[in-house]
C-alpha cells in the first residue's frame, strides 16, 4: 500500500509510459494506443490526446488550430480572472482587514499580480502530476522577465531623452536581487537533494516572510523619516511658504500628506489589468479627446466602430465569462447585480464539490451525496442572499462573507483554468513528441509573462519619470521572486503535506540546473552593470540581458532537437524513449 501511495505522490514517472504515440507499437493505430494507455490523459478533464488521434484523426490541421485557439482562450481566462475578479476581491479584502499599505504591498497585491504563475505551478504538481512543467514554467518565466523584460526597460530608458536623469534606488535594487539570489540557491539545493520534507517546504516559504518583514520595516522607517522631516519644516517659519500649493506644482505638504500613506499602491495590479481587464479598455474608450487631431466626424465614426467591435467581443466572451459570473460573488458598485449575486452563492458550493470530487480520482458526477449536500448548502445561501440584498446597490453590511466567497471562488477558477492549461500543454507535448517541460519553459512562461512585459514597458514610458522606471525595474525582480517562492513553495508545501511523514520526490529534470545557472547569470550581470553605471539603465545592460536569454534558449532548443549535447544530460532522442 505504501509503495502505491509513493507512486501516486511522485511525479517523476508520470508520463514515462505515454511515449512514441505515432509509432503505436503493439496497437493497430494511435487511437487504440491512446485509449488503452491511461497515462496519456493524466488528470485532464478534457481528453486532449484522444481528441487529436481519435476524433480528428483525419483532420490534424483542424486539431492543431483548435489546440491553438483553446490555449489562447485559457491564457486569456487565467489573466482575466486575476484582473477582473481576484484583484478586485483582494483590494476589498485589504480594506476590510485594515491592512497597512506596506503589508498589503508584499502579501495580497503581489498575489493578485502573480496569481496565474502561482496557480499554474500548483496545478502542475497537484492537478495533473507533471511537476517538471511547473518548475520549468516558474524558472522560465523568471528568466524571461529578468532578461527580456528588464533588458527592454533598460534599452527603452537609455534611448529616451530623460534617460540620463533616471537614477534607480540602490538599496531597493540590492535588496530585491539579493533575496532573489538566496531563493535560487535554496531551490538549487532542494533540486540537488531530489526530495523535500514538510519542514523543508515551510523553511523555503519562510524566505518570503523574511523578505516581507524587511520591506515592511524599510517602508516604516522611511515613512517615519518623512514625518520627522515634515515636522522639522513645520517648525521653521521661514519655510512656511513651501507648505502652500502653487498652481504649477504641489508644495511640501502635498507631497508629504499623511493621508496618502493609507492608499494602496495600485501600480501593483497593472501586470494583469494592463492587458486583461475590461475596465482598462472601457476607460480608454471613454476618453473624449482625439489622440491624433482627427475631426469630430472621424472621431464619431471611430467611436461607432469601437462600439460595434466591443459588442462583437462581448458576444464572443459570453461562453467564457458567464460561468465565472454565475459562481464568483462580486460586490463592486459598478458591477453589482442581485441576480448574479444570488446565483453565485447558490451555484458555488456545487462547483467546489465538483472540483473536490474530480481531484479524488472520481468522475465529476459520481458522488451523489456530495452533490446533494452542496446543493442544499447552496439553496440556503441563496435564500439568505436574496433576503439580505437589494436590487439597487450591493450590501453594506456583512461584507466579509461576500468578499471571502469571491476570494475562494476566484482561487477555484484559477485552479480549474490552470489545470486545463497545463494539461493541454502536456498533451501537445505528447502529440508533438516533445518534452512537456520545454513547453512549460517557453509557451507557459511566455504566456504568463506577457502582462509583466506590457505593464513594465508602459511604466517606463509613463510621465512619472524616475518613479515609473523604478517600479518597472523593481517589478522585474520582486515579481519573479514572489512567483518562484510562493508558487513553487506552496506546491512543495501541499505535496509534502500530502506525502507526510514521507518526503515528496521532486521530478527529475537535470535541465533545471542549466536554467538556474543562466538565471543566476542574469542577476549577476544586473548586479555588476547597474551599480557600475551609477544605477542608470544603459544599452549595455539591456543588450547583455538579451544575449544571455538568446544563448540560454538556443542551447535548450538545440538540445531538444538533438543538435548538441549538454554535459550531464542525455541526448533528447534517448531520453524520450523513457527509462
Amino acid at each position: 500500500m505504501s509503495q502505491e501511495s509513493e507512486m501516486g505522490i511522485s511525479t517523476s514517472e508520470t508520463s514515462s509510459e505515454c511515449k512514441n504515440i505515432n509509432s503505436h507499437v503493439g496497437f493497430p493505430d494511435s487511437c487504440s494506443y491512446v485509449r488503452a494507455n491511461q497515462q496519456c490523459e493524466p488528470g485532464a478533464r478534457i481528453k486532449y490526446v484522444e481528441f487529436f488521434y481519435c476524433t480528428c484523426s483525419h483532420f490534424p490541421s483542424l486539431a492543431y488550430a483548435i489546440f491553438l485557439v483553446w490555449l489562447a482562450v485559457l491564457f486569456y481566462m487565467l489573466g482575466n480572472t486575476a484582473a477582473d475578479y481576484f484583484c478586485c476581491t483582494l483590494e476589498k479584502l485589504s480594506k476590510l482587514l485594515h491592512l497597512p499599505p506596506t503589508v498589503a504591498g508584499v502579501t495580497l497585491l503581489p498575489l493578485g499580480n502573480g496569481a496565474p504563475d502561482v496557480f499554474a505551478s500548483i496545478a502542475s504538481f497537484m492537478g495533473i502530476g507533471h511537476g517538471q512543467v511547473g518548475l520549468n514554467s516558474s524558472l522560465g518565466g523568471a528568466m524571461f522577465v529578468t532578461s527580456i523584460v528588464a533588458g527592454s526597460v533598460g534599452l527603452l530608458v537609455s534611448s529616451s531623452q530623460q534617460g540620463r536623469s533616471i537614477c534607480l534606488d540602490r538599496k531597493c535594487f540590492l535588496r530585491d536581487v539579493g533575496f532573489f539570489m538566496v531563493t535560487l540557491v535554496s531551490l538549487c539545493l532542494i533540486l540537488a537533494v531530489g526530495k523535500i520534507h514538510l519542514w523543508g517546504a515551510i523553511a523555503y516559504l519562510s524566505i518570503y516572510i523574511v523578505y516581507s518583514f524587511v520591506v515592511a520595516t524599510g517602508e516604516y522607517l522611511r515613512a517615519r523619516t518623512q514625518k520627522k522631516l515634515q515636522l522639522s519644516y513645520a517648525l521653521e517659519p521661514l519655510l512656511a511658504s513651501s507648505f502652500q500649493d502653487s498652481d504649477d506644482e504641489p508644495g511640501l505638504a502635498g507631497m508629504l500628506d499623511p493621508g496618502q500613506e493609507t492608499m494602496l499602491p495600485q501600480w501593483m495590479w497593472i501586470s494583469n489589468v494592463a492587458i486583461y481587464s475590461h475596465k482598462g479598455l472601457a476607460s480608454l474608450e471613454q476618453s473624449s479627446r482625439p489622440l491624433w487631431g482627427w475631426s469630430e466626424q472621424e472621431e464619431a465614426e471611430l467611436q461607432a466602430q469601437r462600439s460595434l467591435l466591443r459588442r462583437c467581443w462581448q458576444l464572443l466572451q459570453i461562453p467564457i465569462t458567464l460561468p465565472r459570473r454565475l459562481t464568483i460573488p462580486m460586490v463592486e458598485d459598478s458591477r453589482w447585480s442581485r441576480f448574479f449575486a444570488v446565483a453565485s452563492v447558490t451555484l458555488s458550493p456545487t462547483l467546489l464539490a465538483a472540483i473536490w470530487n474530480s481531484d479524488d480520482g472520481h468522475d465529476l458526477a459520481s458522488d451523489t451525496q456530495l452533490y446533494m449536500l452542496a446543493g442544499t448548502v447552496g439553496i440556503v445561501l441563496g435564500i439568505l442572499a436574496f433576503s439580505t440584498t437589494k436590487v439597487e446597490q450591493p450590501p453594506s453590511r456583512f461584507l466579509f462573507p461576500w468578499v471571502a466567497g469571491g476570494f475562494i471562488m476566484s482561487i477555484a477558477w484559477f485552479y480549474i483554468i490552470a489545470n486545463e492549461l497545463v494539461a493541454a500543454l502536456v498533451a501537445l507535448g505528447e502529440i508533438l513528441e516533445f518534452d512537456p517541460a520545454i513547453l512549460g519553459l517557453t509557451v507557459l512562461a511566455w504566456g504568463n509573462s506577457m502582462g509583466d512585459l506590457v505593464s513594465n514597458l508602459a511604466l517606463a514610458c509613463s510621465s512619472s519619470g524616475n518613479d515609473g522606471v523604478q517600479i518597472a525595474i523593481s517589478g522585474c525582480y520582486a515579481g519573479p521572486m514572489f512567483n518562484t517562492l510562493i508558487g513553487l513553495g506552496l506546491s512543495f508545501l501541499l505535496t509534502s503535506w500530502r506525502s507526510y511523514p514521507s518526503a515528496f520526490e521532486i521530478p527529475t529534470d537535470p535541465t533545471l540546473f542549466y536554467t538556474l545557472g543562466f538565471l543566476y547569470a542574469t542577476l549577476l550581470w544586473a548586479l555588476i552593470v547597474l551599480p557600475a553605471s551609477r544605477m542608470r539603465p544603459s544599452k549595455g545592460f539591456g543588450i547583455g540581458l538579451f544575449l544571455l536569454y538568446g544563448l540560454f534558449l538556443s542551447l535548450r532548443l538545440a538540445h531538444v532537437i538533438g543538435a548538441i549535447w549538454l554535459p550531464g544530460l542525455r541526448p533528447y532522442s534517448e531520453a524520450s524513449l523513457g527509462s
